[in-house]
């Protein structure tokens, strides 16, 4: 029986020149351009803006070639819509395909890469060491990465790999795959965010947190910006924990989503709405550290079939020129408030005319009455009629100043 070739020595291409551009063959990636000035001289070579994205490459069988800045060992990426741009010592598949110039030579064409390969069935990073390049490890890491011959995950332990990554690139060792289940579509960044199109799934081996009511295959999806520490060791995949995670987005169906809100007092209701994390149906829910929503043309408009509640631990604060309510009751202080709300112009057009009847009848009273003459007013009339009189002066003169300039009512 003819020996089979199995693990990277089986992806070696055809030894020849590069330069014929014929068939499918894997390469080391040695520089991803990202910008105009990390590598100016790759990135004049390569095409400047055009070649963005793009990356030279050297094949397997000479880990150990210095950058050649050709066309040879450059490829772009193959989707236009699509891109995860590889990082140093990841490894791709190069195939060749028509350029801009097959209108002039349809045997016209140029390298193009497709993702990186997942060696390390890894979203972090799937970079390989160079065995004999400038990016070999020492002793101490070799042993995590030969342990994929034998099928075994990447498990580094003390601290990183050493392996070259690229100028700004940092492996960071907490970064964990999500967990999956049947039937899931996931797309994963490389720092632990995650966007699941999932379903309910009741009777999984490993439960999740919005199982619990719906039916088996009723959609949810979940973007998540950064995933928590579950205290397991980061290659064992993790479940979404909306109080736990960073930024997060639930779009739900029938599930209900256990979130534990800030605030959740309702007593402004008569008949309280149905909590977050008792809701089951159709719902979005947003939660992070803090939510800004803004417009820059035009309005934020709020539509509700029920109640708009805004329920906070300290206050609901309105910072605006002018605040207008539009409606047949307005309640304030409590749900089962009774006592209307005076109306400010009509009540003091009402107490001047009081206030300057007071006034006469208060000088009236201060006058000597009766006949026959000489008859004096009874001595205890003056003092009350004199303060009367004084006290109904001043009101009468800042009468206009008991009207709030902010609060109007109708």
């Amino acid at each position: 029986m003819a020996k089979v070739i199995t693990g990277l020595s089986s992806l070696t291409p055809n030894q020849g020149n590069p330069s014929s551009k014929l068939g499918l063959f894997p390469a080391r990636v040695r520089f991803c351009i990202l910008d105009d000035k990390t590598d100016t001289n790759a990135f004049e070579l390569a095409g400047e803006w055009g070649a963005i994205g793009g990356i030279y490459f050297s094949k397997l069988d000479t880990p150990n070639q210095s950058p050649n800045y050709t066309s040879d060992f450059f490829a772009k990426p193959l989707f236009p819509n699509d891109k995860t741009f590889p990082l140093e010592n990841e490894l791709v598949y190069i195939l060749p395909l028509p350029n801009s110039n097959v209108q002039g030579n349809v045997g016209s064409v140029s390298y193009y890469y497709f993702q990186p390969i997942n060696v390390w069935n890894s979203n972090h990073h799937n970079a390989i060491p160079n065995p004999v390049g400038e990016s070999g490890l020492p002793p101490s890491q070799q042993q995590d990465y030969e342990q994929t011959s034998n099928g075994a995950v990447r498990r580094v332990t003390d601290g990183g790999t050493e392996i070259e990554l690229g100028d700004t690139f940092k492996e960071r060792l907490d970064i964990k795959p999500i967990q999956p289940y049947e039937g899931d579509v996931i797309k994963e960044g490389r720092w632990g965010q995650s966007l699941r199109f999932g379903s309910t799934v009741k009777s999984a081996k490993i439960t999740n947190t919005w199982s619990k009511t719906g039916e088996d295959g009723d959609p949810i999806t979940i973007l998540r910006n950064a995933q928590f520490d579950d205290g397991k060791d980061p290659w064992i995949p993790q479940v979404e924990d909306i109080n736990k995670e960073g930024s997060a987005i639930y779009f739900t169906s029938t599930q209900t989503v256990p979130i534990e809100v800030s605030s959740k007092s309702y007593k402004s209701y008569s008949t309280a709405p149905t909590t977050p994390d008792k809701f089951s149906g159709e719902q979005i829910i947003l939660n992070s550290g803090r939510l800004v929503f803004n417009t820059k043309e035009d309005s934020i408009l709020f539509s509700s079939k029920d109640s708009i509640n805004l329920n906070a631990v300290n206050s609901v604060n309105i910072d605006a020129p002018k605040t207008i309510l539009q409606s047949d009751n307005v309640y304030l202080g409590d749900k089962n408030a009774s006592e209307p709300v005076i109306l400010g112009n009509k009540f003091l057009a009402d107490m001047s005319k009081l206030l300057t009847q007071l006034i006469a009848l208060g000088t009236a009273l201060q006058v000597p009455v009766g006949t026959p003459i000489p008859f004096l007013p009874h001595p205890a009339i003056p003092v009350p009629a004199t303060n009367v009189t004084q006290t109904a002066i001043e009101m009468l003169n800042k009468i206009e100043t008991y009207k709030s300039k902010v609060s109007k009512t109708k």
